[in-house]
């Protein structure tokens, strides 16, 4: 039977049964691992190669839990929280506030336990003697200098009085002549000011429409753009290095230098969107808003201005029609984006864009909100510029730089003449992809859009 089964058989008698015979097994004494965990530079945005800390809203010795917020990094777009993913207790700080470090590097420890918190220090020590005796790195290109990220926070001379800069200005002849737009001159009565107490900022000391608006909101003196003193807490000679948002808008403008572009400029007038304007403004629409829903509905006409060519080989016709807006900050420049902005009303474009407005002065802008443009908007028009061309960001297809819309006198189809609010508009463009006569076309149907804007309140 035994051969049969494979195996050997075993008798039922419990005389040939056998005692198994205990083993004592020895437990090896446990040894309990300290769990001290490395708290890195995070990549914030697919540019960011370093980050500077701007605030630890924790302090040594703190207890986290998972999810809270521990520091706040200045990246090369914005400010952001981040957030630790374990518990514990920080241990050390290795980068303190205002410092920068490489985006992978440690910047602090944490300990899992309240006993574990002199080891982390220890190792925190330790990884601080090692970089410190590390050789000197050799001096850096002058696009990234190598100098102190926040010169601002050196001691300074108390800077000299401003000197008193009188009413006058280049356009007003000593003062006997005002200079002022039509416009202005009408917004001036309209608000009851006087030309004469307002420094114009338009070429030659020229008073604009908003600074009447500015003056009249404000009823102090005209804005700052007229004065001539310097800003305070600069001090002239310096030499500044780049912040972080600078140093992303230098490297993205000499990548542009690799893409050959082309100009188109173009001729609109505006004064059914004028009237449009004065109508719905009081509900809160923008003219940014009104602008960039043109803009976007002139794209679904022409989708090839709103394609994108990335590796010189092909290029993509983007899903989405995402208008980015240039806004000046006080570090930089940045392009907060209206998704989707051929399907949003221009009511909703108008609530969204003052919201990414607030959030791009504060730097509190996520990275959808600042990299998803298929299509970028810059205007300068309301600075009294009548023209202007503007560089081509990398990985867009276009960007149209906007003037002011100035009354102009024209020649009517009857063969006389009258005055007209015209604005100039100029594409910059991606010749590999888009072609002159495609800008040409996208200009005529924005023109069109524009000048007949029923469409843009649906």
């Amino acid at each position: 039977m035994a051969q049969f089964l494979n195996t050997s058989f075993i008798p039922s008698s419990s005389s040939l049964r056998r005692t198994p015979i205990p083993h004592r097994k020895t437990t090896p004494p446990l040894v309990v691992r300290a769990k001290i965990r490395e708290i890195f530079m995070p990549a914030l945005s697919s540019t960011m190669t370093e980050g500077k800390i701007v605030s630890w809203t924790k302090s040594e010795g703190d207890k986290l839990s998972k999810g809270d917020s521990v520091v706040v990094v200045e990246s090369d777009k914005a400010d952001m929280d981040v957030e630790t993913f374990y518990d514990g207790f920080l241990a050390a700080i290795v980068v303190q506030e205002g410092d920068v470090a490489a985006v992978g590097s440690p910047i602090a420890f944490l300990a899992e336990t309240e006993d574990e918190i002199p080891q982390a220090k220890s190792k925190a020590s330790s990884s601080s003697s090692s970089a410190s005796a590390a050789p000197a790195p050799a001096p850096a290109p002058a696009s990234t200098p190598a100098l102190p990220s926040q010169p601002e926070k050196v001691a300074a001379p108390a800077p000299s009085p401003a000197p008193v800069v009188a009413s006058s200005h280049p356009a007003s002849e000593g003062g006997k002549r005002i200079v002022a737009s039509p416009y202005a001159k009408k917004l001036a009565k309209e608000f009851k000011v006087e030309l004469g107490r307002i420094v114009g900022t338009g070429p030659m000391g020229r008073i604009v429409a908003k600074d009447v608006e500015a003056f009249a909101a404000t009823g102090n003196a005209a804005p700052a753009l007229g004065k001539s003193a310097a800003p305070a807490g600069v001090e002239l000679g310096s030499v500044v290095p780049f912040t972080t948002m600078q140093t992303a808008v230098s490297r993205n403008m000499v990548d542009s230098l690799a893409v050959p572009t082309f100009r188109v400029g173009y001729t609109i007038t505006t004064d059914a969107l004028d009237a449009l304007y004065k109508k719905i403004k009081s509900k809160g629409v923008t003219m940014t808003a009104l602008l960039a829903k043109a803009t976007a509905l002139a794209l679904v006409k022409h989708p090839v201005m709103n394609s994108s060519c990335r590796d010189g080989n092909s290029f993509t016709y983007n899903s989405s029609i995402n208008v980015a807006v240039a806004v000046a900050t006080d570090g930089g420049l940045i392009t907060p984006v209206l998704q989707d902005a051929d399907k949003v009303d221009v009511y909703s474009l108008s609530r969204k864009w003052k919201e990414l407005v607030d959030k791009a002065r504060a730097k509190q802008l996520q990275p959808h909100e600042y990299n998803s443009g298929t299509f970028t908007l810059s205007n300068l028009g309301m600075f009294g510029v009548d023209r202007f061309d503007a560089i081509l960001p990398p990985g867009t297809g276009a960007i149209m730089a906007v003037g002011a819309s100035q009354p102009t006198l024209v020649a009517t189809k009857d063969g006389r003449m009258g005055m007209k609010n015209q604005m100039q508009v100029n594409v910059t463009a991606d010749h590999r992809v888009i072609y002159g006569a495609d800008v040409a076309s996208f200009l005529q149907t924005l023109s069109v859009i524009i000048e007949d804007p029923k469409d843009l309140t649906f």
